[in-house]
């Protein structure tokens, strides 16, 4: 954004040293800047985001960098839009990702709609991703750093809110951001990453904090093609499709993988892990999500089904109703319903093109009925 005029920006400062920098670099640029700090999660946190000393820390910042700071509480739609769908999610035997749903409803819906009103041109974030503004309007591309790239946990976003947002930090590598903070002195320099879901405390873990608002289902494990019970779980909602560990091996010494998790019928189907691979994925209808008009049936595309995944070459295609469905290259490791398929170019490689949660997965070989139930 440094060849653009003087802009009135807010920063969305979480405690971390992205955001910190993203709003020294905006300072330093001669922007009119102001930080804000999300209050999002009212319960007891060791971890994440959230924490008081995070609010602390986004502060401190702030007034080291001569900039207003603000603390929104958007508590009640974090409850709303994040946490209560993930216990829905698992007690229907899916596994969502928060922080996308975060950053769907939160950040780019509650806090762009905020910034617009308060008089704001830009909302600002440390993420690490870029917006490369081309001849049809704002793309979403990857982030410099390999290692940091945050633009699978932003591909959700459309034209009108990538035109709105600026990313300071999306052209520098994190070696190159810790230095940055170093010389400017900012408190957040060496603070660590955050790595963990900001709601769910260490000691108590996602089945501890599942197991106080659902009750937790004990069930079977089932071979998929055989249906034979093969052993049991303490409670299926805890157990996700690609998960290997707990679930034991096959008579021929083979681990087991989770290929479906049905809480209705308390089982959880597995299967040997070379014969577990997913060749297709059909995606949820109505949460897609395009940066760019919609592709056609047949096209080429690269697709990265986790946060820190490798990309797959697909096809697009549909799944025989209105619902669209990528068609693997290859065959890869299952992906859980619920997660997000994020769509990048096959000639441009770091640009983001769609998103849309995964429906389903079918694996490689013909998908049993009993994974269809």
């Amino acid at each position: 954004m440094a060849d653009l005029c003087t802009v009135k920006v807010l920063v969305a400062m979480s405690g971390g040293v992205d955001s910190s920098v993203a709003a020294s670099v905006l300072v330093d640029q001669g922007h009119d800047v102001s930080g804000v700090t999300l209050k999002l999660w009212g319960g007891p946190s060791d971890a994440g985001c959230c924490s008081v000393q995070d609010v602390l820390d986004a502060a401190r910042v702030a007034d080291q960098l001569g900039i207003d700071h603000h603390v929104f509480d958007l508590t009640d739609a974090f409850d709303r839009h994040v946490v209560e769908p993930f216990v829905a999610a698992h007690v229907a035997g899916r596994t969502p990702n928060p922080c996308v749903e975060c950053n769907r409803h939160l950040k780019f819906d509650h806090l762009l709609d905020a910034s617009r009103r308060l008089g704001f041109d830009r909302l600002a974030t440390g993420h690490h991703a870029r917006i490369v503004h081309g001849r049809g309007g704002p793309e979403l591309h990857r982030g410099n750093d390999p290692a940091k790239d945050q633009s699978y946990v932003l591909s959700m976003l459309g034209r009108s809110q990538l035109a709105s947002l600026v990313l300071p930090v999306g052209e520098l590598s994190k070696q190159e951001v810790r230095r940055y903070a170093a010389e400017r002195q900012l408190r957040t320099s060496g603070k660590p990453d955050s790595q963990d879901l900001c709601f769910i405390q260490a000691d108590q873990g996602r089945g501890g904090f599942l197991a106080e608002r659902a009750e937790l289902t004990p069930g079977t494990l089932v071979d998929a093609d055989s249906g034979a019970t093969v052993g049991t779980v303490s409670a299926v909602e805890l157990v996700t499709v690609g998960q290997r560990r707990g679930l034991g091996v096959d008579v021929h010494g083979r681990r087991r993988v989770a290929v479906a998790v049905q809480p209705a019928q308390a089982r959880v189907l597995v299967a040997p892990q070379d014969e577990a691979l997913i060749d297709e994925v059909v995606l949820e209808e109505g949460t897609q999500t395009w940066t760019d008009v919609p592709l056609e049936l047949g096209a080429t595309v690269l697709v990265q089904l986790r946060a820190h995944g490798a990309v797959t070459p697909a096809r697009l295609t549909s799944s025989g109703s209105t619902a669209l469905a990528l068609a693997l290259d290859e065959a890869v490791a299952p992906v859980a319903p619920g997660q997000t398929a994020a769509i990048y170019s096959a000639q441009d490689p770091s640009r983001v093109l769609a998103s849309a949660l995964v429906n389903r997965a079918l694996r490689s070989k013909v998908t049993p009925a009993l994974e269809r139930t």
